[in-house]
């Protein structure tokens, strides 16, 4: 089922200029900016140092520092498509993005 902002019944109205209403994982993902890689990767690194500062007895801080970077770049992935989507939707600044799919010629 693919869930666009009709039956969720979007509460923002767009105010940018919409590319695509209802954008599919594969256009988000390709849509990422290089603000978008740069915050993953910063979140990903800030959970590493954190996770082996909080496995406390040495036998647990290898797994842990796993365990929080997964975490993070969980988390980063995240954040990227959400921004990423929300560009798209015309929910957050899009001048960027409006003028590429202009070059590229698409309608949108």
């Amino acid at each position: 089922m693919n869930l666009n902002t009709e039956t969720l019944g979007m509460l923002a109205k767009p105010e940018y200029p919409v590319i695509d209403k209802n954008p599919p994982f594969t256009k988000a993902v390709a849509n990422f900016s290089f603000l978008d890689y740069l915050r993953m990767t910063t979140i990903t690194s800030a959970s590493v140092p954190f996770g082996y500062l909080a496995g406390g007895n040495c036998s647990l801080r290898g797994p842990s520092m796993v365990t929080a970077g997964i975490i993070g770049l969980m988390g980063g992935f995240m954040f990227a498509y959400q921004n990423s989507a929300g560009r798209l939707m015309g929910l957050f600044p899009n001048e960027e993005d409006v003028a590429r799919y202009k070059k590229k010629g698409k309608s949108f």
